[in-house]
């Protein structure tokens, strides 16, 4: 399987509810490293996964959509915790539908996957994993 990853980055604030979030019930931010795996099983006829320039033009395009919010009070977040898991998932079905509508080019059709990856520290992380 071949794969290229490209990273960008978004700062968010949001709550939690339930004890399992002790002090994170309260309203915090987030600085989140975002990376973005594309996987295929064979290159395409330019002998790429996909274009990088256009990945990444596209990755950030869905970050820009919750970069400097208050996930709180966006309507598609409504009594929703936004776990780092869950931020994952959003971010890589939001890529996933770019894929399909064409957003990274014909040829990116052939990708078998999406992997998103939320970086909160240099020790913790939480990924998401997708099939196209």
């Amino acid at each position: 399987m071949f794969s290229i990853t490209v990273r960008d980055h978004i700062m968010i604030a949001h709550s939690f509810r339930g004890e399992v979030f002790g002090p994170a019930q309260r309203l915090h931010g987030a600085t989140f490293l975002v990376d973005a795996t594309f996987r295929r099983a064979e290159l395409d006829d330019d002998n790429i996964v996909v274009d990088i320039g256009l990945a990444t033009q596209e990755l950030g395009a869905v970050v820009s959509e919750l970069n400097y919010r208050n996930l709180d009070n966006e309507p598609d977040f409504a009594n929703t915790n936004t776990s780092t898991e869950f931020l994952a998932k959003v971010i890589a079905d939001r890529l996933a539908e770019r894929i399909h509508k064409g957003a990274m080019g014909e040829n990116a059709k052939g990708i078998a996957g999406i992997t998103v990856t939320l970086h909160e520290s240099h020790i913790a992380w939480a990924s998401y994993e997708r099939a196209l």
